[in-house]
């Protein structure tokens, strides 16, 4: 098939993209308005990519057009779209197009309100490291992974299960089009609050996706009450897992550094000694789960799993060390949802105890501007030692109930945060550029963060070189 994905740049677009140019398939792709480094990713993949919308991008002989869910797209008026639909061509999203591709194939889906990208590109890493060529689909870039899309040879598919969902006129969640044998279910908190207005019609998705697996599949969850509460659901088998102790698999003798080790222990009582690059407690949990996954199915061995989880660097964005010569480290997080900010932060706490954290904050996705989800600015921030946050973008304001930039501003400032508003890149490097070099900065957005991630480290190594900090 000739297949053009519109919207190519988004994380789960460009991975589908590969694993049908994989599969066979002749793909282009289109977008506009992207960022690195989805937007240098995508540049780089090696199939007809137009940097506009046009429906002069459409190969005459189109069989399918893949239409992404972002709002930025201009859906039906596209200009692609409507070129489509005046050729009579079919129009999908990717989950779909996902799904019906790897039915019949042994799915793995990694779902929850955070950690998936990384136990997703973790789970791949260690497979394809062990001699397992399994196929995959990562919303995010490792550098431990060749792409973030992966057709395989093996029977195994491991597929990051978004519970958002699959666009306007679709309102199933996108994980429930992969046709799951075994899941992994990382965690259950609220998020995506403007399209899950309520925890109940949140939980709902994960409830039906459970039902979804087979009798002779393997549910793997986090020990959490939520997830407890939902797990009858399932006709499978349950493994359980936490970072502490627990009657499934869980993480003992913990020491953080910049090389982490802990002992996996398994039910049965066994040890198994592990290393660690990456930051934070919370990478700790998303070992132990992909490493009981593993082991419980029999897909790897414990000498292979043990090198491969050392060798992992992670994926971007997720806690990556920018600066390479500054003695104040920047560093970049992901800061989708409060969870996931507020697990970024405790981790530059936990390894950098005697450092002022300061954070560079761009409340980018829909739940961070809606008005519901002000109390998430409450707490967030407990720990740092200063505050600079970016305007919130625009687009979707008109049909979400969204708080103002002056509204999130006065409710940090009013936690007894030192908090300050910056409207441009300049202003932001300005106010970073009189630190007394004992502090670390955290970049935190899933945003471009008025392109900070690209324009700070070259300014810090120039302000702050010298021996870089531990």
């Amino acid at each position: 098939m000739r297949i053009h994905f519109t919207g190519v740049a988004g994380a789960g677009m460009s991975a589908a993209a590969l694993m049908m140019r994989e599969a066979g398939h002749q793909v282009t792709g289109s977008d506009e308005d992207v960022f690195p480094p989805m937007s240098t990713y995508v540049e780089g993949l090696g199939f007809p990519f137009y940097g506009r919308f046009g429906a002069a991008n459409l190969p005459p002989d189109l069989d399918v057009l893949v239409l992404g869910a972002s709002a930025k797209l201009g859906g039906e008026a596209n200009p692609e779209v409507a070129a489509a639909r005046a050729r009579g061509v079919r129009i999908a999203s990717f989950p779909e197009l996902v799904g019906e591709a790897t039915e019949g194939r042994l799915n793995t889906v990694v779902a929850g309100s955070f950690g998936k990208s990384t136990c997703s590109a973790l789970m791949a890493h260690v497979l394809s490291q062990s001699g397992c060529d399994a196929g995959w689909m990562v919303g995010a870039i490792s550098p431990s992974l060749p792409d973030t899309g992966h057709w395989g040879t093996a029977p195994q598919v491991v597929l990051e299960g978004d519970e958002y969902i699959v666009g306007p006129k679709d309102h199933r969640s996108k994980f429930l089009l992969y046709h799951p044998r075994d899941l992994l279910l990382t965690s259950l908190v609220h998020d995506h609050v403007n399209v899950f207005p309520t925890f109940p019609e949140y939980e709902a998705p994960f409830r039906a996706l459970l039902r979804l697996i087979p009798a002779d599949g393997l549910l793997v969850a986090r020990e959490h009450p939520a997830i407890r509460a939902i797990a009858r659901e399932t006709a499978s088998r349950i493994v359980w897992y936490d970072t502490g102790r627990c009657d499934g698999w869980w993480a003992d003798e913990v020491v953080f550094g910049d090389t982490t080790r802990f002992t996996l222990m398994r039910p049965d009582g066994g040890r198994i000694a592990m290393t660690t690059s990456l930051l934070g407690a919370h990478n700790i949990e998303n070992i132990v789960g992909v490493c009981a996954y593993l082991l419980e199915r029999g897909l790897v061995g414990e000498a292979d799993m043990q090198a491969a989880v050392a060798s992992f660097a992670g994926i971007r964005r997720r806690l990556d060390r920018l600066t390479a010569g500054s003695a104040v480290p920047v560093i970049e997080g992901f800061g989708s949802s409060y969870e996931k900010a507020r697990s970024a932060i405790e981790a530059l706490l936990l390894h950098y105890p005697h450092r002022p954290l300061t954070v560079v904050f761009e409340p980018h996705t829909f739940s961070w501007r809606s008005a519901d989800a002000l109390a998430w600015y409450d707490t967030v921030f407990e720990g740092a030692a200063r505050v600079l946050i970016v305007p919130p973008p625009t687009h979707g304001a008109a049909s979400h109930h969204q708080s103002s930039f002056e509204d999130i501003l006065a409710r940090t400032a009013s936690t007894g945060v030192p908090v300050e508003g910056v409207r441009t890149a300049d202003d932001a490097i300005r106010a970073l550029s009189g630190l007394k070099g004992d502090e670390v900065v955290l970049l935190l957005s899933s945003g471009p963060l008025l392109g900070l991630p690209d324009k700070l480290p070259p300014v810090f190594d120039r302000l702050y070189g010298g021996k870089a900090a531990a």
